[in-house]
Order: structure tokens, then C-alpha cells, then sequence
């Protein structure tokens, strides 16, 4: 086992090298210059050359990324050029408001999901199997920012029930567990959550079926396991598949959920990246890509870690 867990830690190390490279070429390589949104229209050469020195963009490519590689292990992600406050502190502000949008959204997801699941697999080729895959069709094909839309205008504009954009009351992005801003949560958690539902919804249908057509399953029902005891078996043998998925989910949701950030207006890590496209702030968008990054590469290591604790069989092979 430990040997297993330090040969996937090794694996990662090379992959989030690679990640940082790609996030900083790709930030430089896109058009437009950085210092537009700072520099005033009638600014002298002179003053464009002191700010290309400042952030260090009057240097060779590879001489950038080697610094800003090196400032990152030490925890700088740079000064944001839009608004001159640390990246780091904006960006990890930004990621805890979106990893707890997205856990919540995955938490629904799955449970809903699973549940969609275990019954379409249990009665095949019936009309609920038929119910439930149309919703987990349902779930995957809807625009999600069209069903926030959707979503806001009945839930806030006609019903009056749940508040339509932000945080928390007053425009506040601090998040305090109570009921004036767990209810900012909502509609944007529910939208977020119809994605891995109908993902987790269709890969556990086919795990339960498949299970329940093994031949060790038929044995088990020839020696007289009850219902309780099989179904105990057939979630051992989905529990890993599952839990694969839902952790590639919420790395999903982690990275993806700009439009719905956007749509309601939830301070995260998705409307940070918005803003920072359009202000051309490269400082703030490259954090901000290398820690979501990071993030997707760290989880899919813990979920591999996770596997084998519940199938050993990964271990042995």
C-alpha cells in the first residue's frame, strides 16, 4: 500500500509541472497586452517600460515562467494588475467560496444520482428505468445557465422564495453558516448538481446491472442471502467505480462552473476568471488557472488513494 501510494505520488509530481507550464504559455501566447487596463491612453514609452519592468514582462519567456514557478512554491502568485491586491489571497478566497458550492453540488448530485441509479439497475427495462434515464438524459443535456436562469426567475422573481445573485445579504462575499446565507447557496447548488446526477445517475445504473448479471451474484441468491445482504454486495462492487466519478465530478465542477458563477453572481473561482479575461489581468489568470489546476490534479490522486482503500484488488494489480 505505501509503496503503491508513493509511485502515484511520484506519477503526479511530472503532471503538475506540465499544468504550470501550460497554464503560463497559454495566458502568454493569447493576444493583448496586459498593461491596457491600467495604463492610461496618453502614456509615455517611458511609463509603459517602469510597469513592464515592475511585473516582470519586459524579460524572456523562460526566465518569467522559472520566476514565477519558483514564487509559487513559496506561495506568490503575483500582485493583481486590475486591482494591485495579492492574487494569492483573492484566489484562495474565490476557491473556497467555489469548493463549497461545488462539494454541496456533488453532494446532491450523487445522493439523487445514486438513488436514480440503484433503482433504474434494480428494475431494468422497466418504465422506472425508463423514468429515471430520461431524467438522468434530462440532466446532462440541459444549458445549466440557462436552467439558473430558469431557475431565478421562478424561484426569486415570481415566488419570491430564494435571493436571485450573490453571497450573502448586502453583497457580502463572507460566508457565515447561518440561514441569511446558506439560502444564496441554493439555486446555484441545485443547477450545479444536475450535471453529476445524470453522470452518476447512468454509470451506477450500468454498475447495478452489470453486478446483479455476475454469476457470483446468482450463488449468493442460491445460498439464501436475503435482499439486504446482496444489496450490501452490489454496493461494495459499484462503491469504487462511484467514487471515481463523482471525485472527476467535482473536479469538473471546480473548474466549470464560470458561466454559473456568472449567472449568479456567487464570488468564486469561475467569476474571478471572468473578470481576469476581461481585464487582461495575466497575474490573477494564471493563478487562478494553476491552482484550479492543481486542485483537479491533487483530487484525482486522493480518489485513486480512496480506490484502493475500497477495492484492493487496484493494489494487487
Amino acid at each position: 500500500m505505501t509503496f503503491y501510494l508513493l509511485r502515484r505520488v511520484v506519477y503526479a509530481l511530472p503532471i503538475m509541472l506540465g499544468v504550470a507550464f501550460l497554464c503560463f504559455m497559454l495566458v502568454h501566447i493569447a493576444p493583448g497586452d496586459p498593461l491596457v487596463s491600467i495604463l492610461p491612453p496618453d502614456a509615455s514609452a517611458e511609463l509603459q517600460r517602469q510597469l513592464m519592468e515592475l511585473y516582470g514582462f519586459n524579460r524572456p519567456l523562460p526566465v518569467q515562467f522559472a520566476s514565477w514557478v519558483w514564487r509559487a512554491l513559496h506561495g506568490d502568485l503575483g500582485t493583481s494588475i486590475a486591482t494591485g491586491r495579492p492574487v494569492a489571497g483573492e484566489v484562495f478566497k474565490a476557491v473556497g467560496n467555489t469548493v463549497l458550492i461545488a462539494a454541496l453540488a456533488t453532494l446532491i448530485g450523487f445522493a439523487i444520482g445514486s438513488l436514480l441509479g440503484f433503482v433504474a439497475g434494480y428494475r431494468r427495462d422497466t418504465w422506472i428505468d425508463r423514468i429515471a434515464s430520461l431524467v438522468s438524459v434530462t440532466g446532462v443535456s440541459v444549458p445549466h445557465y440557462w436552467l439558473g436562469m430558469v431557475l431565478v426567475i421562478v424561484f426569486s422573481a415570481q415566488l419570491a422564495w430564494l435571493p436571485a445573485t450573490g453571497a450573502g445579504p448586502d453583497g457580502s462575499s463572507d460566508w457565515h453558516w447561518d440561514w441569511a446565507h446558506v439560502q444564496y447557496l441554493i439555486l446555484p447548488a441545485v443547477t450545479m448538481s444536475f450535471i453529476p446526477m445524470g453522470i452518476i445517475a447512468r454509470t451506477v445504473r450500468a454498475l447495478v446491472a452489470e453486478t446483479l448479471s455476475q454469476e457470483f451474484m446468482t450463488g449468493l441468491r442460491a445460498r439464501g442471502l436475503g435482499e439486504t445482504s446482496l444489496l450490501r454486495h452490489v454496493v461494495k462492487n459499484c462503491a469504487p467505480t462511484a467514487l471515481a466519478v463523482m471525485g472527476l465530478q467535482l473536479g469538473y465542477l471546480l473548474g466549470g462552473s464560470i458561466l454559473i458563477e456568472t449567472v449568479f453572481s456567487w464570488p468564486g473561482t469561475g467569476f474571478l476568471l471572468n473578470a481576469a479575461i476581461f481585464q487582461r489581468d495575466l497575474p490573477l489568470l494564471q493563478g487562478t488557472i494553476l491552482i484550479l489546476a492543481l486542485f483537479f490534479v491533487v483530487l484525482n490522486l486522493l480518489v485513486d488513494i480512496l480506490q484502493t482503500v475500497f477495492d484492493p484488488r487496484i493494489e494487487r494489480s
